[in-house]
């Protein structure tokens, strides 16, 4: 198996060669190049910012620069007067202004970012950061470089409102640190939404005070599959394996995620996917009996039982879930739910009778609305996976359309918000190759970068009026065969820099997206990320 590293020096360098002068990913909006003087940043440049809401923003641009050109700048709330080597950052009234958007100015020696909101000027940053030479992403002091960038003017909005990554960190848990650095490439590639996809059957993640055992006992499993769940016959590596964030962690991590402009999406799953709890409470499953935390991939039996104890036990965890973290949205999942258990039950059919029910999947959809009713109550709003359709839709509930793009359809055409995840496009747990062999081992199908880029979240049998509704997109990392942080990087670059461009830009075109790549691949390695060297570059 060839090595999933970062290619050699001699490689890159010929691919970097072939650069061009605005390498933006994702590419904005408008760009008009002035015909003045490049801006040069020295040691005496200032960091200016108009309002205390961007205070956050100026440290960030301050903290970046710092690292890779050894200059303390000074940061200070707007002057009247400014001189040539100013940074200003500003909030300026904007006319019907997209949340995102943002101006940036660079003219007569002073760069300028204006926007409507905070958002906006971190975007900007996010660009103007790209418009210097690559190394200004070095973690350390790079001397003998002089730090210009071009005269130019640059407006920029984003198509969508979602742009998001999903990271699977249930099936194989990752640290703090990785999910810090996940973040830091989300907000550098203008993407706004961190989908946390906390529990499985495989593992319990998120420290429930009230619920102790959730964690003491569902974090951990005692072996793991090894290989694929079809090579028959199954084999395990023994041994206790997992972990969980404590409260004052994911505290922490939202508040990181908070300062570079990421809102995380927890996903709790319910009813299926649930091994993990069922393991720690077995009451609140079908059979009372306990199935321990599952150590094979794939789905289990186990799901929660639909009983009313069930449901308050489930809003406790969420009291404690929407303490932690203010994001708008809750992720339920809603997922490949096995009903066998169910279907086996007396009681359940018995439940079902006296609901008035006429099946399991309106049992699911009953079970989904007690839920969403819960997080309506508290100003939240249900999100979960296209089968929360099944059986009926619960009212605010947005869909997350991963089968196709049925559902996120079937979600618009009924006036409710989806966001596209089709897998066909955005699961990059899938091979990047269709040389297998020569690859890493993964989940199983094949997304390359160019199908990657191709992807159109808007489904074309939707009305103008129907497509308001298609709120956005992101691409998804599923882990069970992804255990190292390197190898989560090399599914997710350069796949996921496509999907940027997909979810920010109003126009693409792959040739030119490549030619940008070039030198955007280059940032990636000053920053230590791993990836995967796109087809195109080494035939």
């Amino acid at each position: 198996m060839k090595q999933f590293s970062i290619l050699t020096l001699f490689l890159l360098s010929s691919i970097y060669a072939l650069g061009q002068e605005y390498a933006l990913i994702p590419y904005p909006s408008s760009i008009i190049t002035k015909k003045e003087k490049d801006f040069i940043l020295s040691k005496a440049s200032v960091i200016y910012y108009s309002d205390k809401e961007l205070k956050n923003n100026a440290n960030y641009l301050q903290n970046v620069l710092k690292r890779a050109t050894n200059f303390k700048l000074t940061t200070t709330t707007l002057k009247s007067k400014v001189h040539k080597g100013a940074i200003i950052l500003s909030l300026e009234k904007f006319k019907n202004a997209t949340k995102g958007s943002y101006s940036l100015e660079v003219s007569d020696g002073v760069i300028r970012i204006s926007a409507a909101d905070p958002s906006g000027v971190f975007y900007g940053i996010q660009t103007l950061l790209q418009l210097f030479p690559v190394e200004i992403y070095s973690d350390t002091w790079v001397k003998n470089i002089k730090w210009k960038i071009p005269a130019v003017q640059i407006l920029d909005e984003p198509k969508f409102e979602w742009r998001g990554m999903h990271l699977d960190v249930a099936r194989n848990f990752k640290s703090v640190a990785f999910v810090k650095k996940f973040i830091d490439n989300l907000a550098r590639h203008k993407m706004n939404t961190f989908h946390w996809h906390l529990t499985e059957d495989q593992g319990w993640r998120i420290e429930i005070k009230k619920y102790p055992r959730l964690t003491q006992i569902g974090a951990y499993r005692d072996s793991t599959l090894i290989g694929h769940m079809r090579d028959k016959p199954h084999r395990f590596k023994v041994g206790r394996t997992g972990g969980y964030y404590t409260q004052e962690e994911i505290k922490e991590v939202v508040k990181y995620a908070q300062n570079r402009h990421v809102t995380i999406v927890p996903e709790i799953e319910m009813p299926g996917h649930a091994q993990a709890a069922i393991a720690a409470y077995p009451e609140y499953g079908n059979t009372g009996a306990n199935p321990g935390v599952r150590s094979k991939w794939g789905i289990s039996e186990d799901i929660f039982s639909p009983e009313e104890k069930t449901i308050e036990f489930l809003k406790d965890i969420l009291n404690e879930v929407m303490e932690l973290f203010p994001s708008q949205y809750i992720h339920i999942g809603g997922d490949e739910a096995k009903k066998t258990q169910w279907e086996s039950s007396k009681r359940v059919k018995e439940l079902l009778k006296e609901r008035g029910l006429h099946d399991m999947h309106e049992m699911q959809s009953w079970f989904i609305k007690q839920i969403s009713n819960h997080l309506a109550e508290n100003n939240r709003k249900l999100i979960g996976w296209d089968e929360i359709l099944e059986g009926g839709l619960a009212n605010n509930a947005t869909v997350m359309s991963w089968r196709g793009d049925k559902g996120g359809v079937t979600a618009a055409k009924k006036g409710r918000n989806a966001v596209m995840a089709n897998s066909k496009f955005t699961y990059f747990s899938k091979y990047q190759s269709l040389d297998k062999e020569n690859e890493p081992f993964a989940h199983g199908g094949f997304i390359s970068l160019k199908k990657a880029y191709s992807f159109n979240p808007i489904p074309s049998v939707l009305s103008p009026k129907e497509s308001k509704y298609i709120i956005g997109a992101q691409g998804q990392i599923w882990s069970e065969y992804i255990v190292e942080d390197n190898y989560v990087e090399y599914m997710m670059f350069p796949r996921a820099c496509a999907l940027a461009e997909v979810v920010w830009s109003k126009d693409k075109d792959y040739q030119k997206f490549l030619e940008r790549l070039k030198i955007h691949l280059k940032r990636l390695n000053i920053l230590g990320i791993n990836y995967r060297v796109p087809d195109e570059f080494i035939k």
